[in-house]
């Protein structure tokens, strides 16, 4: 009787955690997506898309390696001007 009394005064302690809890959202994640549109970013994922459709298209032992190393190399570049002001 005690215990269903502090239950219904207090509410159930399960369900008052799973309430709290916010889905947490990496920032991070938002802000490669918007530096992907940038025009530097665009200029390296069509290299990129390129060169995947001519390696693809022939068996050869060449790869894109390259081409991705640039397109990340952009995308992280302009995130790292942009993820510092972001966070709290």
């Amino acid at each position: 009787m005690v215990f269903e009394e502090k239950m219904i005064l207090n509410g159930d302690p399960e369900e008052e955690e799973e309430e709290e809890e916010e889905e947490m959202v990496d920032p991070i994640e938002n802000i490669r997506q918007k530096c992907e549109e940038t025009e530097h970013c665009v200029h390296a994922r069509e290299k990129l898309e390129v060169c995947e459709t001519r390696v693809g298209s022939r068996s050869t032992e060449e790869d894109c390696t390259e081409e991705l190393f640039d397109f990340l190399h952009a995308r992280d570049h302009c995130v790292a001007h942009k993820l510092f002001h972001s966070l709290k």
